[in-house]
């Protein structure tokens, strides 16, 4: 008998019948002798109806009252997958991220977890019942208000499940068949990852790949949470996310290149004429962490001996854009620049892959698949296992099917299959 944690997201509960059938697949799983942990996300797409209608009382919704309202979707689809699955002979109790001891910091809207305390949900499983989590919410530790998880939240609550209860596996159901060498919706002829390292992992989630979001995939990597990868839509095996080296039957190297992951959210920031001394950067920077926004990349160029300037250029959350250039414009008498220059029309690529450290010429071989297909770079990054450019975001699409094909990663079997329109 093993303890299974099962997520599935809005695509997978989007409708009666959606719901149903995931039912079904849930009362197999305990019929076949295993203990069931569900998490659930909002049905379709609830999270952003109950946004809009929000912004339809008030342009500014109270984060704390935002957070109450959004947590009714997950409560909805986990009472009603509760009813379906005791619809089918099989016990069933459903639970708030409240009720599941789900402890998170006070920062509404992006919350954190710092601790997970399932007393209640333990007891449901020791008396035979599914128990059915709702996903994406829990509770401050002081005052009890409800909050909220932020993007892909259901993930990191399945995954801090899985390790609070000490499960066998935690089962990440999606709309795809598992984790693909690109976006399927983009390159049809992607191929299913049969198993990847949380490092790689780590690496695509956080350069755009949405099929797992990067909180997660952290968050299994600190507790060693096997992460398995699947569609709700199909029995294909999916894609084991996992510590390769400790595992039995691991290959003994890696292939070279994982898969190319592509992210069209960002935006650049350009500040112009800095002045080239001790200090400023670090000021810069200062500023930009002071008002809450996360950088990527940074370039710096190449200061001009004549004037002692230069410019210095990063990446960012296109979302975080308008609250980054506020803050270093109320700055910019201090720190002595220019001017500065907003660009949200970038899309940036990344090439992932633990194997790439040991094997020269990865780079040369990105670059000329790229200037091949007419593509322009304007800012690069990497680390042991990735390399990242920034392109125009009109051309991101015809990048990464060029570096996809450059890197033999195309299938020649067949074409990858979305069920859903999400990804999630």
């Amino acid at each position: 008998m093993a303890l299974i944690v099962q997520k599935y997201g809005g695509s997978s509960v989007a409708d009666a019948d959606s719901i149903k059938r995931v039912a079904k697949r849930i009362a197999e799983a305990k019929r076949a002798g295993d203990d069931v942990v569900v998490v659930v996300s909002a049905m379709g797409d609830t999270t952003d109806e109950l946004i809009d209608l929000a912004q339809q009382i008030t342009p500014l919704p109270p984060q704390r009252e935002m957070d109450i309202l959004l947590t009714a979707g997950e409560r909805i689809s986990m009472s009603l997958l509760a009813m379906a699955i005791s619809n089918l002979g099989v016990e069933a109790q459903s639970f708030t991220g409240q009720q599941a001891g789900v402890i998170t910091d006070s920062v509404h809207g992006k919350a954190r977890i710092i601790d997970v305390t399932p007393s209640r949900i333990q007891q449901a499983v020791d008396a035979g019942a599914v128990a059915i989590v709702a996903g994406f919410q829990g509770v401050t530790q002081h005052t009890n208000d409800v909050t909220t998880l932020g993007r892909g939240g259901s993930d990191t609550t399945a995954v801090a499940l899985a390790a609070a209860l000490q499960a066998d596996v935690c089962e990440i159901y999606t709309d795809v068949d598992g984790v693909f060498t690109a976006d399927p919706r983009i390159v049809p002829s992607a191929r299913k990852i049969d198993r990847i390292t949380y490092d790689e992992m780590l690496e695509m989630a956080a350069s755009g790949a949405k099929v797992l979001v990067l909180r997660c995939v952290e968050y299994a990597r600190r507790y060693g949470v096997p992460v398995h990868v699947r569609s709700s839509f199909s029995t294909h095996p999916g894609t084991l996310v996992t510590d390769a080296a400790t595992e039995e039957g691991a290959p003994m190297e890696q292939p070279i290149i994982a898969g190319v992951a592509h992210d069209r959210s960002e935006a650049k920031i350009t500040i112009v004429d800095v002045p080239d001394v001790p200090g400023k950067a670090a000021r810069i920077f200062e500023v930009v962490a002071g008002s809450g926004v996360n950088l990527d990349m940074i370039v710096q160029n190449v200061s001009v001996a004549s004037t002692g300037r230069t410019d210095i250029s990063f990446t960012l959350p296109a979302t975080d854009g308008a609250a980054a250039t506020a803050a270093l414009t109320r700055h910019q008498p201090d720190i002595g620049f220019t001017s500065l220059q907003y660009d949200d029309t970038i899309g940036k690529l990344s090439l992932i892959g633990a194997g790439m450290k040991s094997h020269p010429g990865v780079s040369a071989r990105l670059f000329a698949a790229l200037s091949d297909a007419g593509i322009n770079i304007e800012m690069i990054s990497t680390s042991e296992i990735r390399i990242s450019v920034v392109t125009r975001a009109d051309q991101l699409d015809d990048a990464v099917r060029a570096v996809h094909t450059a890197f033999d990663l195309d299938s020649a079997d067949e074409q990858a299959v979305v069920y859903g329109g999400t990804g999630r």
